[in-house]
Parts: C-alpha cells; sequence; structure tokens
C-alpha cells in the first residue's frame, strides 16, 4: 500500500512538474516580447498588399511629429501624432494588433486622417520601438492609452477623441472603454477583437497546438499566475466582455466573417455587452484583418457614417 502510495504522489508531481513547465513554455510564446511569426504566420505587411494605396498616401501625408510617454510603471512608449490637413478638435487613436507595430494599421490611420482626423499612432508597449518586455494583451495597452489621451485633452480640452483599433487593438479598444475614460472620448470602432483573452488562447491552443480544453483551461491559469507575479496583470483582467459591460459610449464592432485567428462568433459576445449606441458590420470572405482590404468602399462608409452620428 506505500509502495502504491509513492508511485501515486510521485506521478502527481511529475505531472504538476510537467505542467508548470509546459505553462511557463506557452507564457514565453504569448506574452513575452519576442518575434512571434512562428505564431501569426507573419504580418501582412510582408504580403502582396491590397491596402498599398493607403499605405503610400500616408506616405505622403506632411508634419508627422514624433511623440512619447512614459507610462506610470516606466515603460517608454513612441508614438507619431499627425495633425489634420484642416485645424480641427477631431483626433483618432488607431491601435495595432499583436506581434506587430503601427505600420501594420497605416491604412485605417490613413482614413481617418483623410476623414478630417488628428491621428495619434503609436506602438504599444512590448512592440516597435516602444519599450517594455510584456504584451498586455488590451489590459496593460488600454492602461497606456488612457495616458496618450490625458495628454490630447491636456493640449486641446476641446477634443473629441475616436479610439479606433484592430485585433489585439480591437481588444484594447473595448478594455479602455470600460475604464470610464475622460468625457472627450466620444465613439470606439474595434475591428475583430477577441471575447477576452483567456477565451482566445484556449481557441489556439487548440488551433494551433491541437491541445483539447480540458487540458488547456488549467495551463492557462497556471500562465494567468505567472503573468500577475512577472507582467503585473492576470488574464482574467483582459476581459473585452466585462469591459463592455460597463460601457455607455458608441461603438461599431467589424469582423471578417471567415476569421480564422480570432473567430467571428466572438463578435457576438462583443456587441451583446455593450451597453452603448452600438452598430455591427460584417464582410463576407475577409479571413482576420482583411474586412477593410475585402470591401474598401463600404468600410470606409460604414466608419464615417457611424462616427459623424457622434463626433463633429
Amino acid at each position: 500500500m506505500r509502495k502504491m502510495m509513492k508511485i501515486v504522489i510521485s506521478v502527481v508531481i511529475a505531472i504538476a512538474v510537467a505542467m508548470l513547465i509546459a505553462a511557463g513554455v506557452f507564457f514565453y510564446i504569448v506574452e513575452v516580447r519576442a518575434d512571434k511569426s512562428f505564431v501569426t504566420g507573419g504580418s501582412q505587411t510582408q504580403k502582396a498588399d491590397p491596402l498599398d494605396k493607403q499605405k503610400k498616401a500616408w506616405s505622403a501625408v506632411p508634419n508627422k511629429q514624433a511623440v512619447n510617454l512614459t507610462a506610470k510603471d516606466g515603460v517608454k512608449l513612441k508614438g507619431q501624432y499627425v495633425p489634420a490637413a484642416q485645424p480641427s478638435n477631431k483626433t483618432a487613436i488607431v491601435i495595432h494588433g499583436f506581434a506587430v507595430d503601427h505600420r501594420e494599421v497605416i491604412p485605417y490611420a490613413n482614413m481617418m486622417h483623410q476623414q478630417g482626423y488628428n491621428v495619434l499612432l503609436a506602438d504599444n508597449r512590448a512592440a516597435g520601438k516602444s519599450g517594455g518586455k510584456f504584451i498586455g494583451y488590451g489590459y496593460l495597452e488600454a492602461k497606456d492609452y488612457l495616458e496618450w489621451i490625458q495628454r490630447l485633452i491636456k493640449q486641446n480640452p476641446k477634443s473629441e477623441i475616436v479610439v479606433y483599433g484592430t485585433s489585439l487593438g480591437g481588444a484594447t479598444t473595448m478594455d479602455l472603454a470600460g475604464m470610464n475614460p475622460p468625457k472627450q472620448v466620444k465613439a470606439y470602432i474595434e475591428d475583430c477583437g477577441y471575447n477576452s483573452m483567456r477565451e482566445e488562447l484556449l481557441y489556439e491552443a487548440n488551433q494551433l497546438y491541437h491541445i483539447p480544453r480540458w487540458l488547456a483551461n488549467p495551463l492557462i491559469s497556471i500562465m494567468s499566475v505567472y503573468s500577475k507575479v512577472l507582467a503585473g496583470y492576470s488574464y482574467d483582467q483582459a476581459d473585452s466582455v466585462a469591459a463592455l459591460k460597463r460601457n455607455t459610449r458608441p461603438m461599431l464592432f467589424i469582423h471578417g466573417k471567415q476569421d480564422g485567428f480570432v473567430p467571428s462568433y466572438m463578435l457576438n459576445d462583443v456587441y451583446e455587452a455593450t451597453r452603448g449606441p452600438k452598430a455591427k458590420f460584417e464582410v463576407d470572405n475577409a479571413d482576420h484583418m482583411e474586412a477593410y482590404e475585402k470591401d474598401q468602399t463600404a468600410y470606409e462608409k460604414q466608419v464615417k457614417s457611424f462616427l459623424n452620428q457622434y463626433v463633429h
């Protein structure tokens, strides 16, 4: 009997150690700053780009100004502020996603600039030229963008601000909406953001590594503990659905119907959660981050008509 108990205890300890090690490996893959192309399959900026026209137009926009911000936790953030062609109180903050930098959302920044907005375009923490070791999956980034917003308002108290994010930037936008930002934030646009960090990781664990949910759940819980200790947040804090239940301001939700990275069913979760005015725009035959390129005319019309209701 004692021998059997020793075997059982040894097996339990071995499983626990294996889980801790596996969670550590996945924590590094998911959250620590590094090249993530083996996860994402590479950035769209490396492929033939249907939005190249918008990127070239942005390169010709004058008066780009380098801006810097030191976050409350000491991380140094780098960005670019571009004033509107004509003086305006309207400013769009455009937020990029996972494993890329601000260059990925230049087409969206260009669209907003062409619609008469000043544009703030920054590298998220742990991305591009910004500092930081850990990716915040929307939660840490939202706190950073609150600081960018406060700076914009200090420079112009009459600011009318739109927060516009794609993918992880969409989750950032939704998380920020639940943080009661200043009244100068008038509306939000989120494009293909996930419903929560935990659910997105569960989905990707199965899609990329074929890990069943029953095994992925405890692994992710351990990763969340690592995150709380090392990065300062738990995965349950990066929850767009919970954040949107605290939001009462307008939001436009956009998603490709064939999204294979942030599954399109998550759109309904976040759309139903928000408590403010809302609209939904789904694009046929669009995978992740493809809604704009698949139907550029309709996309721009949706964004403009939605924002014209709330930003003047």
